[in-house]
């Protein structure tokens, strides 16, 4: 039978379960799955653990699977539960799909990027960066809706000149904001410059 959520809790747990047993090769051309950005994000937490647990504290990579069930309208409890015991969490990173919150059958084909800030004046605020121009916009606005966050005009992004990159731009974004977070309390936030290293991402995933 197919696996059915009895709450957020068990479902992260399924989703790390997931994400631990699937396959982490990938190829030149290869579309990132969630087992790859969940994997890179287990990587980014373990380096910032060691380099700023003080960030990594205020700071919750959502796992693809989970950023799917807080697309759903119940978003806002879900986030209260996924941050439950977390008081100091001020930034989520969030994968955005174009896949079906809510068919199965309706796979997504493309990611971006949700930046959320919980700790805006008026309340939390998001900011969506997209390599393919506004695609995922949409998606973006839902989640942002569901979870209570502001959509805030986009920033600049460096846009991707293939088909099949766009998990690697999530993943070299998160990166780069993490980076700025470490080093600017208020850090610039287009990437206009951005650099989306395939090569790089595979080397960490061989690990």
């Amino acid at each position: 039978a197919e696996w059915q959520p009895g709450g957020i809790v068990d479902f992260i747990h399924h989703a790390e379960g997931a994400q631990a047993s699937g396959s982490r090769a990938l190829g030149d051309t290869q579309w990132l799955g969630d087992e790859h950005i969940s994997a890179d994000y287990l990587h980014l937490e373990t380096e910032l653990q060691g380099s700023d647990p003080e960030l990594l504290a205020r700071t919750r990579f959502v796992d693809p699977l989970v950023a799917q069930l807080l697309r759903q309208r119940e978003g806002s409890s879900h986030l209260q539960a996924l941050l439950r015991g977390r008081t100091t969490v001020d930034f989520l990173f969030v994968p955005v799909s174009d896949a079906s919150a809510d068919d199965p059958d309706r796979r997504g084909s493309h990611w971006s990027l949700l930046f959320v800030y919980l700790r805006g004046p008026t309340g939390p605020v998001a900011f969506h960066y997209d390599s393919i121009d506004h695609y995922n916009h949409n998606f973006a606005g839902e989640l942002a809706n569901s979870l209570g966050a502001t959509l805030m005009p986009p920033p600049r992004m460096k846009q991707q000149r293939n088909g099949y990159d766009c998990g690697v731009f999530v993943l070299a974004a998160t990166r780069e904001l993490v980076r700025r977070l470490q080093q600017q309390a208020q850090p610039t936030l287009d990437l206009d410059d951005l650099v989306a290293d395939r090569q790089a991402l595979r080397n960490r995933l061989q690990r």
